[in-house]
């Protein structure tokens, strides 16, 4: 029987099996391959709960992704699984055919189980998922830790029953397993149960780490020295953080989270949100990365002049892909540090975020040359800020010399606004329409979105609901 078997057989076998559990049981040994991933999928939705335990034991393949069956109302088939790796750990003697070296608890599709059902005809990407040999002899062998992977979202006060049950499963076999996190996102979560978790999982293991939820400094403090130990992170998200109460006891703190950074040596991504314990320490944190990033985000953060200029000189960030300084006040600084900016990261840049920075027609005049020199840009937005029509028209003109160029964001024309600074519908749509003409006179194809700040129907400091402008010259001829 291939891997092709139509899914009504493999369906019959496996529902003529599990009628009988005891025999279901006693012929796993000898159980061809590709009926493994079928049977289990019936036995689990089943809710076979000593079928499952016995297939654990006898797994012949070296991952078991069990996230995309977990149905987390209802933990018997879940728990049925630990109890049967509990049994597999315990064993002296083991099948030789068993090859389980993971347990993917994270959600990852149903990849794997169309393809043995026959609903799929795609081919394994890796041997985690071939068959193996038909070997039935058992053998006495020392085993590496199981590897439990699982990607932690932490959106509630308290422990849910899922991570309860886990965290305990897994404190308690600390010598034979291993919880290994690739996503942690903290959205609702006392620290106190935060730590709880953590110190069940592999922290090594974790590559990427969202914080979203609103922290004191001295919160995040606390949680340094934690992700201190998350070696392998490359990309991390803080926001928002609110700044302690004395002065002395706020460089204390800024200390131990930036020194934290030193550490991080796999960092690529790093994205700051209300960051208002950098106004004036930045130069801190740059000289605590370790290498150039490739993306870095530092949004609705208080900035002084030095800290931009700071920036600037930076080694690590000449190799930017995404610049993101969106709700950062660029108006207050000298143009020219925006330029010096943008020169240094030229070469490489691909995303500019320039949202809400109060900037103003003179201060775009000065940045346009460098913002041409850059010759990656695929996407730049520049919403929210002061431009005039005439501006507008200018900039669409010059970079359209930039060859990857295909998404713009531009501020509402200041000539769409009534004297009191209402968005006046009407104009926007004038406005739209003299774009196009621009566009056609251009004659490459472009997105463009023109967004009145604040939203006339929402009231929002961006539009975002308006459809873009989009040409192309073989559809507008």
């Amino acid at each position: 029987m291939s891997v092709q078997t139509p899914r009504k057989l493999l369906d019959l076998a496996g529902t003529s099996l599990l009628r009988e559990e005891a025999l279901a049981i006693s012929v796993l040994e000898d159980l061809p391959t590709e009926l493994f991933p079928p049977l289990f999928m019936e036995a689990f939705d089943g809710r076979h709960i000593e079928t499952l335990k016995a297939m654990v034991q006898v797994w012949p393949f070296v991952r078991l992704p069990l996230g995309g069956l977990i149905d987390m109302p209802y933990m018997g088939p879940l728990q049925a699984v630990l109890e049967g790796i509990d049994l597999l750990l315990a064993q002296k003697v083991r099948s030789r055919r068993c090859k389980l070296r993971v347990l993917d608890l994270r959600d990852t599709g149903q990849s794997f189980w169309n393809m043995w059902s026959g609903s799929s005809t795609q081919v394994s990407p890796g041997s985690q998922m071939a068959p193996v040999a038909e070997d039935r002899s058992r053998t006495k062998r020392s085993l590496a830790p199981l590897k439990v992977l699982i990607d932690l979202s932490l959106k509630r006060r308290t422990l849910d029953h899922f991570l309860t049950y886990l965290s305990g499963w897994v404190e308690r076999r600390k010598d034979s397993i291993l919880l290994c996190c690739r996503r942690l996102s903290i959205s609702a979560m006392p620290m106190e149960n935060i730590m709880k978790v953590l110190a069940q999982v592999q922290l090594d293991c974790i590559q990427e780490v969202q914080v979203n939820c609103t922290w004191k400094l001295s919160t995040l403090a606390t949680f340094a020295p934690l992700l201190g130990q998350m070696t392998n992170v490359q990309k991390l998200l803080l926001s928002p953080i609110l700044m302690s109460a004395l002065e002395e006891q706020e460089q204390q703190h800024v200390v131990q989270i930036l020194s934290q950074f030193l550490r991080l040596h796999h960092l690529q991504d790093l994205h700051l949100e209300c960051a208002s314990f950098l106004e004036g320490r930045l130069d801190q944190m740059l000289r605590c990365l370790n290498h150039p990033l490739d993306n870095l985000s530092i949004t609705y953060t208080l900035l002084t002049e030095s800290d931009v200029t700071h920036l600037s000189q930076s080694s690590n960030i000449g190799q930017l892909k995404g610049l993101d300084l969106s709700g950062v006040m660029l108006a207050k600084f000298s143009p020219e540090l925006l330029q010096v900016l943008l020169e240094k990261v030229a070469a490489t840049l691909q995303e500019l975020d320039l949202d809400l920075c109060g900037i103003t027609d003179s201060q775009f005049e000065a940045i346009l040359p460098a913002l041409c020199h850059c010759s990656q840009l695929r996407y730049f937005s520049l919403r929210g800020n002061f431009l005039s029509m005439a501006n507008m028209e200018k900039i669409l003109r010059h970079v359209a010399r930039l060859p990857n160029l295909s998404h713009e964001w531009y501020p509402a024309p200041q000539e769409s606004y009534s004297p009191q600074g209402v968005p006046l519908e009407g104009r926007l749509k004038e406005i739209q329409a003299e774009v196009l003409e621009i566009l056609r006179d251009l004659g490459r194809t472009r997105t463009i979105g023109i967004s009145p700040s604040p939203c006339p129907h929402y009231g929002d400091d961006i539009c975002d609901h308006l459809e873009p402008i989009v040409y192309c010259p073989d559809t507008h001829a």
